[in-house]
């Protein structure tokens, strides 16, 4: 979740000499310091693990440098922000979410690629690949292929971020190419240290403005027919350039080793993964020299095959080390070895898995069958694919006598405001039958999973709506399109909202509105009621749905489930034809949280009264079939044994976690369940109203439960 790096971002300010040390998000950070640039930006919904958040969080430094910062509304609006290295010298760098971010951005990349850069311009981002990502399986070596992107994979360690980073802006200029670095998760937030260098004032910024445009160049242009040279040029010019730079600065590493009739070519960012893996079979050792001579790519695209050759020169067999499907740089790599008639023989996938993340035990398993099928002079390959395989079988053992690790599939947070429309969804269903939701990408997403269970397809940020558009008029009763006011900003209104009306849809759209990107951070959007900049931005969403033509609209508070469950039924039965949207308001909870607890402890200061609401279930009058909590599926609302005897089965309980949002009682209400919630309210520095009425309710309280006792008395046998 959201994350403030106010403090660490005091290290960007470090010069010649002073010692760097940190995560390597902000070693990204004071690289692009070092490096000159002139402007970066990014999508704040997308982040490379923070790397945004960071650069919001350095503005006053990078202010006094003349950089220029922008949040843009997608990412295809950061890719364009690179037009500005076209024509001037100007650093820039812009960063979002790989693969999806990419295929957003693929447009402005494309057009910038063609023409190429006179000032170096840097896309860094994040790889989200294997079982930890929360995005589709793919790669951006296809981009980086078709483009003609210069892909930089470093090795996770800070120093080799950061050199990278800084000589990533030199290959661009050198070749006059964009570049592409990835960022693993693992490389975003290891630590280390680096010396660290000045940071740097570019030529031309804020603070030294450019007099004006160059003189007119229609070869500057991504147009037709300058396009056809271009591509000659990428392949005639720009390669090579870029292969001559790559070697004459040394950017892919060699690691030597004794078992030089093998060798591992292993893509930067998996290198420390693979030394890992070899030092516990005995290969290597935890200062990173290994036995098997290692080539390493922090390069990944284009390669350079004099490398290739004359790493493989002499050895019988590589491994190639390539993550992800398909299996480009293996390809690359035996077309250059038979283009120079070297019969090295090169095994990757087969060796190793053909999809999925290569983790320490697949590495150690992918490594043990190279070796037992190459078998190098001087080592005893079944002992070392023994001691391996070993390792596995160990961890095995030991998940084993743990036992199975129960689910823990992702869930919306206590009090979520998103929450109380997915049960007033099911409310609705019940009533009216199922029909088809098309999800979204965001914290709603979540509601796939139970207690709702909602939801028919996602198919891309802001496009739910979009994809309803053939469903709509081939089923009997009208689909929903859920959307985050994210991904309302970031896609859905051009892609649904304008579609739809133009072509005259009949669906149902319902916009979670809770003020921020929430499922990366909190960050601000358009409709954000404040700003990076403070004042709010003063874009509403209504207004904008009215402007777009919307007639049929309706705004209602979240947790108002009866409310939304009406409002819900009369969007699905109106004989009225066009798009009909239902905005959800309420802010997102954690977001409140924390602007809660900062108010109230300046009330607690000044001695001012401070109320803090909580719910309740009483244990007499809870039936025990938990219909609550499979409408509301709060974390706050659970089970615990039942006090009376003559009830085996739980009864429902809310523990201390509750932030006091009321939906349980909001849904026990609209669901007509048993009326058995309560709601207290907490008084610190309480009036003297507060004191009286408590000493009246106490009295109160006293005389009905002593009426209860005696009556219970006298009905006893």
């Amino acid at each position: 979740m959201e994350r403030s790096f106010k403090k660490e971002v005091q290290a960007l300010k470090l010069g010649d000499g002073e010692t760097f040390r940190g995560e390597g998000i902000l070693a990204v950070t004071k690289a692009l310091l070092q490096s000159g640039v002139s402007y970066v930006g990014g999508y704040q919904g997308a982040p490379v693990s923070h790397l945004l958040d960071v650069l919001v969080d350095a503005q006053d430094i990078m202010g006094e440098l003349g950089v220029h910062l922008e949040t843009c509304a997608n990412e295809a609006s950061a890719a364009a922000m690179l037009g500005a290295s076209i024509n001037y010298p100007l650093r820039g760098a812009v960063t979002w979410k790989s693969i999806v971010g990419t295929n957003v951005a693929a447009d402005a990349l494309s057009n910038l690629s063609s023409p190429g850069v006179i000032g170096g311009a840097m896309i860094i981002i994040g790889e989200d690949y294997g079982e930890g990502a929360s995005v589709i399986q793919e790669r951006s070596y296809a981009y980086a292929l078709k483009s003609s992107m210069w892909l930089l994979d470093p090795r996770p360690d800070l120093p080799s971020i950061v050199r990278m980073v800084e000589k990533g802006f030199e290959l661009s200029e050198a070749s006059h190419a964009p570049v592409m670095l990835e960022l693993r998760i693992r490389a975003c937030h290891a630590t280390g240290e680096f010396a660290a260098k000045d940071n740097r004032k570019s030529e031309f910024s804020g603070l030294n403005k450019i007099s004006g445009p160059p003189r007119f160049n229609y070869a500057r242009l991504s147009h037709p027919p300058v396009t056809f040279s271009q591509e000659k040029l990428k392949v005639e010019e720009r390669l090579p350039a870029a292969r001559a730079f790559i070697r004459a600065h040394k950017l892919n590493e060699f690691i030597a080793g004794e078992l030089d009739d093998i060798g591992i070519i292993v893509m930067g960012g998996l290198t420390n993964s693979v030394l890992r893996a070899l030092e516990r079979m005995g290969l290597a050792d935890v200062f990173g020299d290994s036995r098997v001579p290692l080539l390493v790519l922090n390069v990944v695209y284009p390669l350079v095959p004099e490398e290739i050759r004359e790493f493989c020169a002499g050895k019988r067999a590589v491994l190639v080390v390539e993550e992800g499907n398909p299996d480009y740089i293996e390809q690359a790599i035996n077309v250059e070895l038979r283009r120079a008639d070297m019969q090295t023989r090169v095994l990757g996938k087969g060796a190793l898995p053909q999809a999925g993340e290569y983790t320490s035990d697949v590495l150690l398993e992918g490594l043990a069958t190279f070796l037992q099928d190459t078998r190098p002079h001087g080592l005893d390959a079944d002992s070392v694919a023994e001691k391996a395989r070993g390792l596995i079988a160990h961890k095995q053992t030991a998940a084993a006598a743990l036992g199975p690790l129960p689910p823990r599939p992702p869930a919306f947070c206590t009090g979520c405001p998103e929450r109380p429309v997915f049960a007033s969804i099911k409310l609705m269903q019940r009533e009216l039958g199922p029909t088809h939701i098309s999800t979204d990408i965001g914290c709603h997403s979540f509601a796939t999973f139970a207690p709702f269970s909602l939801g028919n397809s996602i198919l891309g940020y802001g496009m739910s709506l979009a994809s309803a558009a053939a469903v709509t008029p081939n089923m009997a009763r009208r689909p929903i399109a859920i959307m985050g006011d994210g991904g309302f900003w970031h896609n859905g209104l051009i892609t649904g909202v304008a579609s739809n009306v133009f072509n005259k849809g009949d669906g149902v759209l319902i916009v979670l509105q809770n003020g921020y990107a929430s499922a990366t951070g909190q960050q601000y959007i358009p409709s954000s009621t404040t700003s990076r900049e403070g004042p709010t931005p003063g874009v509403d969403i209504e207004q904008t749905l009215r402007a777009m033509g919307v007639k049929w609209l309706r705004t209602v508070h979240s947790y108002s489930v009866a409310l939304m469950t009406k409002t819900l039924k009369e969007a699905m039965r109106t004989a009225e034809r066009g798009l009909k949207v239902i905005i959800a308001d309420g802010e997102c909870q954690l977001a409140r949280q924390r602007r809660v607890r900062a108010e109230d402890a300046v009330k607690l200061e000044r001695g001012e009264r401070v109320t803090r609401t909580r719910y309740g279930v009483d244990d007499e009058i809870c039936t025990g079939d938990h219909s609550c909590i499979r409408l509301s599926g709060c974390p706050s609302l659970t089970v615990k044994p039942s006090t009376d005897p003559l009830r085996s089965d739980p009864v429902a309980t809310v523990i201390d976690t509750c932030v006091g949002c009321g939906l349980c009682g909001e849904v026990a209400h609209a669901a007509v369940l048993c009326p058995s919630f309560y709601r207290a309210e907490i008084v610190r520095n309480a009036n003297w109203r507060d004191r009286a009425l408590f000493r009246l309710r106490q009295k109160v309280i006293g005389w009905l439960g002593g009426y209860g006792g005696e009556a219970a008395a006298k009905a006893a046998p």
